[in-house]
C-alpha cells in the first residue's frame, strides 16, 4: 500500500486524510480540536505550540503501518493568518486570525495610503479587508513596535507547517492572494500595499519565494519523523499546500471551469475555477489565484457552521440530535430571522456587525427554529455570492459542497432549496484535506497525468 497524506489546518480543528491511491480509498484519517483565543475587541488568535501539539495528536491517533505507507504529503491550511517569525525561526506574538476583527483601523490606514478601496481593487485586484493579513503586519507594527522591530519573515499558517515538515520557506500563489499584498493578475507582490504597510521597511524581503504548484519543495527529515511518527525523506508538495478553499476546490474535483464549490465551514465560501482573472470592482466576489495555475473567483461569509455551533452549544443540542431538531421546524423558521454575524460579516463587508435575532414571539421561540434561522440565514448570504459571480460570467452546473455543514442532511436540504439547485458531496468529506493528498499526488505522478485527470479520477462517485 502506498499513500498520500493530506494535512487540514482548520479554525476549530487540524485533519489528517491517509489515501491510498492505487485502491483510491481513505485508509484512515484523523483530527485534533483547536481553541480560539478571542476577546470583545474582536480579537480572534491562535498558538503555533496548539497547532504542533494537535498534529502530534493526529498522527499518534494513525497506526504506525499506515503512517509508514506515506509518499507525499500536501497541506491545506486557513487562508490570511500572520505568522511572523524571528531570526531564530520562532513566533514573535500569537497568529491572528481571519476572523480577527481588531485590525479595521489598519485597514483603513493601508487603504488611505493607496487612494482608497476602490484603487487598492485596482491596484491589486482586491481590497484590503479586515481579515487579510496585511492589516494584521500593520496592526503588529501600531500596537508591538518592539516585537515587530524583530520580525524577519512573514508566513501564512499552511506555509509555516510546510516549514515545520521540510525546514524550507515558501509560498504559493493561492494562498497569497488572501493577504491583500499579491497583485493577483500578474501574480507577484503590489508595491503600493507593501508600502501602505509600512513605508519604512521593504517587506518583500521578509516574505518567501514563490514556489510552482508543481515541484516539491523539501523533504522531511529526521527530527520530524522522531517527533510525528512519518517517514524520514517524503516529499512536501507547494502546490500541495494552500488555502484551505483552494485545496478544497481540488479535494471536489473543482479545476476546470464549470463546477461550483461550496465549502461549509467555520466560514461559508463559495467559489469556482476560472481560466483568468476575475476582478470584481465592488470587492464583494474575491480576485484569488487558484493553486493549479489558474484562478478562484471567491465569495466569503463570516459566519457558517460558526454560528450553528455557538447556538448548539447555548441551546445544549447534541451533534448527534442537530438534524433532527430543526427537521421539527417549518421552512421560514416560525418567522424567525436571524442576522449572523457573532464575528461580524466580510460580505457585505461589516467587521464590527453584531448578531441579531428577531420576530420572536411566545409560539415561535423554540430551539428548532432559532437553529433552522442560523441556517437559511447563512444560506441566503452565501446565495448573495452566486448572484455576484453570474453578474462576473461565472456560472457552474453542479454545486458542490463540503465542510462540516455538508454531513449534515439539513445544511444540504436548506442550501438546495435557497440556491433552487441541485447539490451533490462527495464521498470523500474532508474537502481541503483530500485536496491537499491530491495535489501532493499530481506533483508526484505529473509525468503521468493531468492535474484535472488526477482530481476527476479519484474524487469518487457523488452521492
Amino acid at each position: 500500500m502506498e499513500t498520500v497524506l493530506g494535512i487540514d489546518l482548520g479554525t476549530q480543528s487540524i485533519k489528517l486524510v491517509f489515501y491510498d491511491y492505487r485502491s483510491k480509498q481513505i485508509v484512515s484519517q484523523s483530527s485534533a480540536p483547536l481553541t480560539v483565543m478571542r476577546r470583545d475587541d474582536g480579537t480572534a488568535e491562535q498558538r503555533i505550540e496548539d497547532w504542533l501539539e494537535g498534529l502530534k495528536i493526529c498522527c499518534e491517533q494513525i497506526p504506525k503501518e499506515v503512517r509508514a505507507t506515506v509518499t507525499a504529503i500536501g497541506v491545506s491550511g486557513q487562508q490570511h493568518g500572520l505568522v511572523a517569525l524571528n531570526e531564530q525561526n520562532c513566533p514573535i506574538y500569537p497568529v491572528k486570525l481571519w476572523c480577527d476583527t481588531s485590525t479595521q483601523l489598519e485597514a483603513d490606514e493601508i487603504h488611505r495610503a493607496c487612494g482608497g478601496a476602490d484603487q487598492a481593487i485596482v491596484l491589486a485586484g482586491n481590497p484590503v479587508l479586515v481579515g487579510y493579513t496585511a492589516p494584521k503586519i500593520r496592526w503588529l507594527k501600531n500596537n508591538i513596535p518592539e516585537l515587530y522591530a524583530t520580525m524577519r519573515y512573514i508566513l501564512l499558517p499552511h506555509d509555516y507547517i510546510n516549514y515545520v515538515l521540510t525546514d524550507q520557506k515558501v509560498m504559493e500563489y493561492g494562498d497569497a492572494s488572501g493577504t491583500g499584498m499579491l497583485n493577483i493578475s500578474k501574480r507577484e507582490w503590489s508595491s503600493d500595499p507593501l508600502n501602505a504597510i509600512d513605508p519604512d521597511l521593504k517587506l518583500e524581503k521578509y516574505l518567501p519565494p514563490f514556489v510552482k504548484s508543481d515541484k516539491f519543495i523539501g523533504m522531511t527529515d529526521r527530527e520530524v519523523s522522531i517527533e510525528y511518527g512519518i517517514p524520514q525523506g517524503i516529499p512536501v508538495s507547494t502546490g500541495g499546500g494552500g488555502g484551505d478553499n483552494m485545496m478544497a476546490a481540488i479535494g471536489t474535483g473543482n479545476v476546470v471551469p464549470g463546477r461550483l464549490t461550496m465549502s461549509l465551514g467555520s466560514s461559508g465560501t463559495l467559489f469556482a475555477f476560472s481560466d483568468k482573472a476575475i476582478i470584481d470592482p465592488s470587492g464583494n466576489i474575491a480576485a484569488f489565484c487558484s493553486s493549479t495555475d489558474g484562478w478562484l473567483p471567491l465569495m466569503c461569509t463570516m459566519n457558517c457552521t460558526l454560528g450553528t455551533e455557538i447556538l448548539r452549544a447555548a441551546l445544549s443540542v447534541n451533534l448527534k440530535d442537530f438534524d433532527e431538531v430543526i427537521a421539527k421546524s417549518e421552512v421560514g423558521s416560525g418567522g424567525i430571522t436571524t442576522l449572523p454575524f457573532f464575528n461580524g460579516e466580510r460580505t457585505p463587508n461589516l467587521p464590527h456587525a453584531k448578531g441579531c435575532v428577531f420576530g420572536l414571539t411566545s409560539e415561535n421561540t423554540n430551539t428548532g427554529n432559532l437553529l433552522r434561522s442560523q441556517i437559511e440565514s447563512a444560506a441566503f448570504g452565501l446565495k448573495f455570492g452566486l448572484n455576484e459571480l453570474i453578474n462576473l460570467g461565472v456560472s457552474g452546473e453542479k454545486l458542490i459542497l463540503t465542510g462540516g455543514g455538508s454531513k449534515s442532511a439539513m445544511w444540504r436540504q436548506i442550501i438546495s432549496d435557497v440556491f433552487e439547485m441541485k447539490v451533490a458531496v462527495l464521498q470523500q468529506k474532508e474537502g481541503a484535506a483530500f485536496g491537499a493528498a491530491l495535489q501532493a499526488l499530481w506533483v508526484l505522478l505529473k509525468r503521468e497525468r493531468p492535474r484535472s485527470g488526477i482530481s476527476v479520477s479519484h474524487i469518487g462517485a457523488f452521492d
